[in-house]
């Protein structure tokens, strides 16, 4: 890290008050050194990679950072705020700031400074040093690791030692645990019995910072207590495997991950405790514990997913977030987990569909099947064929959204009764209803059964025989018998309220739906009005209601990228270097129906995108649905036109919404301009208009 900061790159009295401007203050430092090329730009990649996940982190911290092509070598900049920046950790602001770039491309860099910085952050003396220091050439040392953080030698040693990856030789330690006290011969200064030993697995979503803090965490909490641990850190640039016979000599497993474990199936048969990687580093203590309690009461996992005999492992879904989780939060991500899988089916089917019904029309539905007639040189024979795969993509929509329900819910052994319970929903007429139910009864059943304690020997049969046989056998007596005609009632009730939609209340509705397409741009509420509209044409025959909102759905989600496009076309002066690279982008995103072509702008300046936005897409919603558009795909935004209904009154709904949206943002990001441009001007100052380009405007309100 000696060439990555330095005492220039140091702040020791920053007097930022938001994130935003501590990033442009430190930043600024980098351009001065030559590191950063284009401050804007950099910045503009500061902010997106903020708005994935919150930065900050517990013990006053915050560590933006990013990779970006304004980076022209690996860079740490620090700074100390006596106030305090929120940077989002529960804790509070963050009187500690890293700033920390990497050219794009440059993984490997990126991840050596994260990851060594992270281990070096949850030692105390670290932060305690770096809060007292007062020469910044001297800060700069302590970060590169080229003077101990407190006073004595064994403190230092001890911090360069634990600041070395716990994969880079896990070799090392499985011989440190074979070498280990196993027998209760005497020992010097050892107890009796052999001391607990703990395998653990840290990973999170970027694989960086929050994978190396919980593993250095681990490790502390695990000297404390007396206990042996080697952790597997799946990081950004890929993991080294803990050894067989190290997992093997393990009395227990803790899995502190917010993605899922790579080779879970390792861990199968031990005492596991499963964990968001938060946990790991805000309770490390809690979770030793934990496993602990639980080896001495003799639980362990089925399988490697499987569920414990007496409790169940934390699911796909579960394990992202933290453990006081609120079952609202729960349910979101279960249902997205199912909508997440389905959606590939929808869109291949409805293509197909929509294709066949262009070549051959719309009587090609009566087509006799091509396994009985086809024709090589006939287009009506390509018509029937298009449309019949595309009708058998559809048949997999409800089962494919039941069996991933209850996939994250319970894992790999909800996929056979959530697909046995979709496909009885379709058997009795229950539609996406009935998915929906049966993905959830299916996760709640496998669960159930997870937590029956079963004798040892039927341990090993739980995953591919026990728990399928039972959960399948619940959910099919409880579809065909008790829930199926319920579901199928009020199913057929939602149809035909939609099919009695008409005028003002058509109108609304296409409102809604536009509203809630803009809200996220590809997140859980555009993917439940997405979700909505497919319903409605996942079926041979679609009814126009139907139709019309798929239009209406497909014609909003067009309108945030494109806008995006114009804005910075005809307002090139309000937005950045990068910001006006991804409008080009966005040309081709938004008339591909991709909304996730506006998140960099939403990401920078989310006060003024996303609710011009909404605007716009209620705009082309209303309209689409007041011109009775209507669209048989699922997908395809301007490539699918000639298969809509009223296209030229559905391409002036879009035009519409998009005109709408970029004057909302044109002005908008005006007027922040002009306040900005006043406060920073003084009486005496020249018109803003006519002055060098030094001080831009910031990536976000």
């Amino acid at each position: 890290m000696s060439d990555m900061t330095g005492a220039d790159l140091v702040d020791l009295d920053l007097s930022a008050d938001t994130k935003e401007a501590a990033a442009r203050a430190l930043a600024e430092r980098m351009a001065a050194r030559g590191r950063v090329t284009d401050l804007e730009g950099f910045l503009a990649d500061v902010a997106a990679r903020e708005a994935q996940l919150p930065t900050g982190l517990d013990g006053g911290i915050g560590i933006p950072h990013c990779r970006s092509e304004h980076v022209t070598a690996p860079t740490l900049a620090f700074g100390r705020s006596a106030r305090g920046i929120d940077f989002g950790a529960a804790d509070g602001p963050a009187d500690l700031v890293f700033l920390i770039a990497a050219p794009a491309g440059a993984d490997d860099a990126h991840l050596t400074i994260l990851s060594s910085l992270a281990r070096q952050l949850m030692n105390a003396e670290f932060t305690d040093a770096l809060r007292a220091v007062a020469d910044p050439a001297r800060a700069a040392a302590l970060i590169r690791g080229e003077e101990p953080a407190a006073g004595d030698e064994d403190s230092a040693e001890r911090a360069s030692a634990d600041g070395e990856d716990s994969v880079a030789a896990p070799a090392a330690a499985s011989a440190v645990a074979a070498t280990a006290p196993a027998t209760g011969e005497p020992q010097p200064s050892a107890a009796p019995e052999p001391p607990f030993r703990i395998v653990a697995v840290t990973s999170c979503p970027t694989g960086i910072a929050h994978t190396y803090m919980a593993a250095e965490s681990l490790e502390n909490a695990a000297r404390e207590a007396g206990v042996e641990i080697v952790v597997e850190t799946q990081g950004s640039a890929g993991f080294e495997r803990l050894e067989p016979e190290v997992i093997a000599a393990a009395d227990g497993v803790i899995l502190a991950h917010d993605v899922p474990v790579r080779e879970k199936d390792r861990f199968a048969g031990k005492p596991t405790v499963d964990t968001g990687v938060k946990a790991a580093v805000n309770r490390p203590g809690e979770l030793i514990g934990e496993v602990r309690a639980k080896a001495a009461r003799g639980e362990a996992t089925a399988g490697g997913a499987a569920g414990s005999a007496g409790t169940a492992a934390a699911t796909p879904v579960e394990r992202g977030g933290e453990p006081g989780e609120g079952y609202g939060t729960k349910l979101r991500k279960w249902l997205m987990s199912g909508v997440s899988y389905m959606v590939p089916f929808v869109a291949a089917g409805g293509l197909l569909i929509a294709l066949g019904f262009a070549i051959g029309g719309y009587e090609i539905d009566k087509a006799p099947s091509v396994t009985d007639h086809f024709a090589w040189a006939q287009a009506d024979s390509w018509a029937a064929l298009f449309f019949q795969i595309g009708g058998v993509a559809f048949a997999f929509l409800v089962p494919v959204l039941a069996g991933y329900i209850a996939y994250g819910m319970a894992d790999r052994p909800g996929l056979v009764p959530g697909f046995v319970g979709g496909s009885i929903a379709l058997t009795v007429n229950a539609g996406f209803l009935g998915g929906l139910a049966a993905g959830l009864i299916s996760g709640a059943v496998v669960l159930a059964v997870q937590r029956v304690r079963m004798p040892k020997a039927l341990r090993g049969i739980m995953p591919v025989v026990v728990i399928p046989l039972l959960s399948a056998a619940v959910v099919g007596f409880l579809m065909f018998v008790v829930l199926g005609k319920p579901i199928a009632s009020a199913q057929e009730a939602m149809t035909d309220w939609l099919d009695g939609l008409s005028g003002a209340n058509a109108v609304l509705l296409g409102a809604l739906l536009g509203l809630m397409m803009c809200f996220d741009l590809g997140g859980p509420v555009n993917k439940v009005a997405y979700t909505f509209a497919t319903a409605g044409i996942a079926v041979s025959d679609p009814s126009d209601s139907a139709m019309k909102i798929m239009a209406a759905v497909m014609a909003a989600g067009m309108v945030p990228p494109l806008a995006m496009a114009l804005a910075t076309t005809v307002r090139a002066r309000l937005f950045n270097a990068a910001e006006r690279e991804n409008g080009k982008a966005a040309w081709v995103l938004g008339a591909s129906f991709i909304s996730e072509g506006a998140i960099p702008f939403a990401a920078a300046d989310p006060l003024r995108v996303i609710p011009s936005s909404m605007v716009g897409g209620a705009v082309t919603g209303a309209l689409s649905m007041a011109f009775d558009a209507t669209l048989r795909a699922p997908h395809g935004g301007i490539f699918v036109v000639p298969l809509i209904g009223n296209p030229l009154l559905y391409l002036v709904a879009v035009a519409a919404g998009v005109c709408v949206t970029t004057a909302l943002v044109v002005v908008l990001k005006g007027l922040r301009k002009q306040a900005r441009d006043s406060v920073t001007r003084g009486p005496g100052d020249a018109d803003p208009s006519t002055r060098t380009p030094g001080a831009k405007q910031p990536v976000s309100a």
